[in-house]
């Protein structure tokens, strides 16, 4: 297998597994040879993505809230029990908010925003930092969003959480750097996850009606496909990139060029 996709020697943790990226990526990296600790809250959904996983696959799961930080260290503990070492870590998990403007902002729904796209970036990278301090390698990919690194009408609260995720990254890149640890964050457009493709902004259930509305500022013309940017994580995390550190990738169709 070519270096750039082989992750034979990898032990890998996702977090979101259930669905969306961390399902596509979970199946990815199987097929790839990766040994894989996943996570999720939807224990159903992790236990169904698990299913899915070719039976060959080396795998260990915590279903479990990773905005706790009991989670997030348990789940490296795990990763070190069953394989040894963490060499890599996604954290993925995330949800979004209904669409409503900036001054209905409610506390609850920031909490909540904060809690499971913030903080499990923060109690994630604190555990999972301090075990590849250690081994001195590894590569965490933080999962942004084009809501990250601009402006997000009627999703502030989404977007002031994400915004903290591209600082995190970018922080832990620069202080972990010396340690041979890369951190970066991959920050997509709007894509068919079941996060996106739902009732709240697709009442229609149209997968043609959602592109229009969502895709009107996107050169492509279109939302992304999960597996388009499951490919670009694939290539941020791939041991043969050993040089690409603290950046924020959007993956957006070229909405950030115009």
């Amino acid at each position: 297998m070519d270096t750039l996709l082989d992750f034979s020697q990898r032990n890998v943790l996702i977090t979101g597994a259930a669905s969306g990226f961390g399902r596509e990526l979970a199946l990815a990296l199987a097929q790839r040879g990766a040994s894989l600790v996943l996570s999720d809250i939807n224990e159903p959904g992790l236990e169904e993505t698990i299913g899915l996983l070719p039976e060959t696959t080396a795998t260990a799961a915590l279903p479990g809230d990773v905005a706790n930080e009991s989670t997030a260290r348990d789940l490296v503990a795990l990763a070190v029990e069953r394989f040894g070492q963490l060499h890599i870590a996604i954290n993925n998990a995330g949800v979004a908010p209904h669409m409503n403007s900036m001054t209905a902002t409610d506390s609850d729904v920031l909490a909540h925003q904060l809690a499971v796209n913030c903080n499990s970036v923060v109690f994630g990278m604190k555990h999972q930092l301090a075990h590849m301090a250690e081994q001195r390698n590894g590569a965490i990919l933080n999962v942004s969003s084009m809501a990250g690194i601009g402006g997000a009408p009627m999703l502030s609260t989404y977007a002031a959480a994400k915004h903290a995720v591209v600082g995190l990254t970018k922080s832990a890149a620069v202080e972990f750097g010396g340690k041979n640890i890369r951190v970066n964050a991959v920050c997509p457009f709007f894509t068919l996850t079941p996060m996106v493709d739902n009732p709240v902004l697709n009442p229609n259930n149209s997968v043609d009606e959602l592109n229009q509305t969502l895709a009107a500022r996107c050169p492509l013309r279109r939302v992304a496909q999960p597996g388009e940017v499951v490919a670009v994580m694939l290539m941020m995390i791939s041991p043969a990139n050993t040089y690409m550190n603290g950046v924020a990738i959007p993956v957006d169709g070229g909405v950030s060029a115009m």
